[in-house]
């Protein structure tokens, strides 16, 4: 069985041609008159973390259900080991989710309070 836990989270990210395609990375977000826009700039910082952090997601959840699932690294991995895998990054997402979820909701009432 196939493991769809990588489908879900990430698709608000920003692929590395679309972010080419809304200007990312191109004069910093200057305008026509070599301003620079903060808004635009702020867009590039927000899409550059957001990468960022969902390659240490993906590095940390490999490692750590690597290390949990295969005895003896091979050729290929038996179906325990690709159950054990699939179950683990299954686990490793949904607490990551439930995190995240937990952490901007707090982030969202500091900012309600302030």
């Amino acid at each position: 069985m196939p493991c769809h836990c990588l489908a879900s989270p990430l698709p608000s990210l920003m692929t590395e041609a679309a972010a080419k395609e809304s200007g990312f990375g191109s004069d910093f977000g200057s305008s026509s008159g070599g301003k620079l826009d903060p808004g635009v700039i702020m867009e590039q910082v927000k899409v550059q973390i957001a990468m960022a952090n969902a390659q240490e997601l993906l590095q940390r959840m490999m490692d750590k259900c690597f290390w949990k699932c295969i005895g003896k690294p091979g050729g290929s991995l038996d179906n325990s080991e690709q159950k054990c895998i699939a179950m683990c990054m299954d686990r490793y997402m949904d607490a990551w989710n439930t995190v995240s979820r937990a952490y901007n909701s707090r982030l969202q009432r500091e900012r309600a309070n302030t």
